[in-house]
């Protein structure tokens, strides 16, 4: 007989995925799913903590599922948080170009309180966010949303983990808390990055496609 001949696979051979128990097979597909869904899993969510907590403790098993659908994920400790980050551009965000605008200006809410004030969390009301896109962005754009276009942008970005919304009435007084992971969904290294795409919108006339790339931030 040849020696070159294939060996039989032991058990213990077989590939790591192929061994999980039932239990954490179930935890490892909630995994990916909420990460497909929402982009990242939050442990500060009370829903979360107990996926959160079982993804960190088994980490390498989420980052080879995360891979076979074509995602790196990474985690933040200190934010409690994993964080997926697309590989393919088929699972990137478009954005139509108002969206964007509003995404650009729920980042720099988020820098300002984190970086230059020094708060932990970072809240604005409907009104602030409306007045910072009009100091900021684009001092002519009073009128530019509606209030049911704003309610579908910020729905978005509830749904992808960027904030906690909180419809109120009048509109103007919902509340909103920009949450971590915008600084990886809208990578900027910097203010002055910021800046530079935030001036391009004075340059855009009518609805446009806006890619925004989850991407890992660069240190």
């Amino acid at each position: 007989m040849s020696d070159d001949l294939p060996i039989p696979e032991t058990p213990e051979d077989t590939p790591t995925l192929l061994r999980l128990s039932d239990e954490d097979r179930a935890r490892l597909g909630e995994a990916v799913q909420e990460l497909l869904a929402h982009g990242s899993i939050l442990g500060l969510d009370a829903g979360r903590s107990a996926l959160y907590h079982w993804c960190r403790q088994y980490f390498d098993w989420v980052k080879e599922a995360a891979a076979l659908v074509g995602l790196d994920v990474a985690l933040m400790h200190e934010e409690r948080m994993v964080q997926a980050i697309p590989r393919t551009s088929a699972l990137q965000i478009r954005l139509r170009q108002d969206a964007t605008l509003v995404w650009l200006a729920l980042w720099y809410a988020g820098d300002v309180r984190w970086r230059d004030e020094g708060q932990t969390q970072a809240f604005l009301s409907v009104a602030e966010l409306n007045g910072l896109i009009k100091d900021q962005l684009l001092p002519d754009a009073a009128g530019l949303l509606t209030i049911k276009r704003m309610k579908e942008i910020l729905r978005q970005a509830a749904r992808f983990h960027l904030i906690r919304f909180e419809p109120a009435e009048p509109f103007e007084e919902s509340g909103i808390e920009v949450l971590p992971a915008i600084r990886r969904v809208v990578p900027f290294r910097d203010l002055a990055a910021w800046t530079e795409t935030a001036a391009s919108f004075q340059k855009i006339d009518g609805p446009t496609e806006e890619p925004v790339i989850i991407e890992e931030e660069e240190s």
